[in-house]
């Protein structure tokens, strides 16, 4: 293999490499802020309800 093949080759390799980090940067991101929508949705929902609550009546008879 002559050098200007090797240096073609190597290039492209490097701009595959680079190409794929933007990628994979940009998935990353996106699931960073999906992330922080579902805290803030989690911290804005209403609290949950006692689990005991109104499930119990005591009375005598």
């Amino acid at each position: 293999m002559d050098i200007a093949a090797l240096s073609m080759a190597m290039s492209q390799a490097s701009v595959q490499q680079a190409a794929s980090l933007q990628v994979m940067g940009m998935a990353k991101n996106q699931t960073e802020m999906n992330g922080q929508q579902m805290v803030q949705m989690l911290n804005s929902a209403a609290p949950a309800p006692h689990p005991t609550s109104g499930s119990v009546i005591d009375i005598k008879v």
